[in-house]
């Protein structure tokens, strides 16, 4: 997580005066939201707390967004929303040429359009940071992180270590406002998994798991959408079920995503993949709720082993850990993740990456940005 410079402590002089921000967000889903989107709920969340500092924010994103703060629409309706589930490059790229037409009016931009930060940080007549919320080990990688005039920022070291030629500005961690979660100290004997149903998602070993502990397990995830997400649910998934006490309950909204996590004895993630973050952890910590999980991508940054859950190399080692979940402090987990992975966090790490973002603008050259100084808005 992106440490507080000294020169942002409390009391002290800061680097920024208000800004215009414009956080361009991808148009698949709305902005929150409605039911499970990370990087939306992320830049929702940033949203929220750059506003409550001061600064001005626009938002490009889907029409049917809900974002604090000034709205941009993009699409009319986020893409999967409305059942175009396409890569969606026509859309993308109609986002970019939208904010440069609009971008001498912000001091800055942020973009979270993945792969196309690059491009739009070349056209870009102001600073742009460019926030990676995936994977980065792509072929094309190389090509279009060398060089850029973007501000690259990474949600975790691990992330960022795929891609160590890249000139990172800092390591970010995603934060939200979880304040609001629900607590049981006494929860279930049911085991949870959210995610997607995929193979990278490691949602066969969670099967696995509850199998070898006897326990239930109960999947909350969206519907298969593509041919190939059809035929894995089909074929796959539900047959693996059948093996196992598993109720499949579909996509659920917040509030009830978050009884799952309060009410389960402990969240699974077995995926086999890179993740770059991990946000059902946060989320499941910020209920109490203990994780189980493989060592993969940033979770070993994000769980303590023996203090938020435990990690494990496979479902046998995960399925031996179950018997000592119970052990575990779930109000100190809470606790702990709250002010570890909080929205206010987030935003002090990125309010320095930008005030870095204008200073390195602004060095080269007379004309193309001025630096922005002042004291701290608020």
């Amino acid at each position: 997580m992106a440490s507080r410079p000294a020169r942002y402590r409390r009391g002290m002089a800061a680097p920024l005066r208000p800004l215009r921000i414009a956080q361009v967000a991808p148009p698949f889903e709305a902005v929150p939201p409605d039911a499970y989107g990370g990087t939306e709920r992320i830049i929702a969340a940033l949203v929220d707390e750059l506003l409550r500092r001061g600064h001005h924010v626009t938002t490009f994103a889907s029409g049917d967004s809900r974002v604090r703060g000034r709205l941009v629409p993009t699409v009319p309706r986020a893409l999967w929303a409305a059942g175009a589930f396409e890569e969606g490059t026509g859309e993308l790229l109609a986002t970019a040429e939208l904010t440069l037409r609009m971008a001498s009016e912000f001091d800055l931009l942020h973009g979270h359009l993945e792969w196309f930060n690059p491009l739009l940080a070349r056209g870009a007549p102001v600073p742009l940071v460019a926030t990676f919320h995936g994977r980065l080990d792509r072929p094309w990688a190389p090509t279009l992180l060398a060089e850029t005039p973007a501000t690259l920022v990474a949600i975790s070291a691990s992330q960022a270590a795929q891609r160590p030629e890249a000139t990172w500005a800092a390591v970010v961690h995603n934060g939200l406002d979880l304040r609001g979660a629900p607590f049981r100290a006494s929860p279930g004997r049911e085991l949870c998994f959210v995610g997607r149903i995929a193979p990278e998602k490691g949602v066969l070993d969670a099967i696995d798991v509850a199998r070898r502990t006897g326990l239930p397990l109960r999947v909350a995830a969206k519907a298969p959408r593509s041919p190939v997400e059809r035929d894995y649910f089909e074929h796959v998934f539900e047959p693996a079920c059948r093996r196992a006490d598993v109720a499949y309950l579909g996509e659920l909204e917040p509030r009830e995503r978050d009884r799952l996590f309060a009410e389960s004895l402990a969240t699974l993630m077995p995926g086999r993949w890179p993740e770059p973050f991990g946000l059902v952890a946060i989320e499941s910590m910020a209920c109490g709720t203990p994780v189980l999980a493989r060592p993969s991508g940033a979770l070993p940054e994000i769980i303590r082993h023996g203090r938020d859950g435990f990690l494990a190399k496979g479902p046998a080692g995960l399925a031996e850990h179950v018997a000592e979940v119970t052990a575990l402090d779930r109000r100190a987990i809470r606790r702990d993740v709250l002010e570890r992975f909080s929205a206010a966090r987030m935003a002090d790490g990125y309010e320095a990456v930008y005030a870095r973002a204008l200073e390195r603008h602004a060095r080269r050259g007379p004309g193309r940005a001025a630096a922005v100084r002042g004291t701290r808005p608020g």
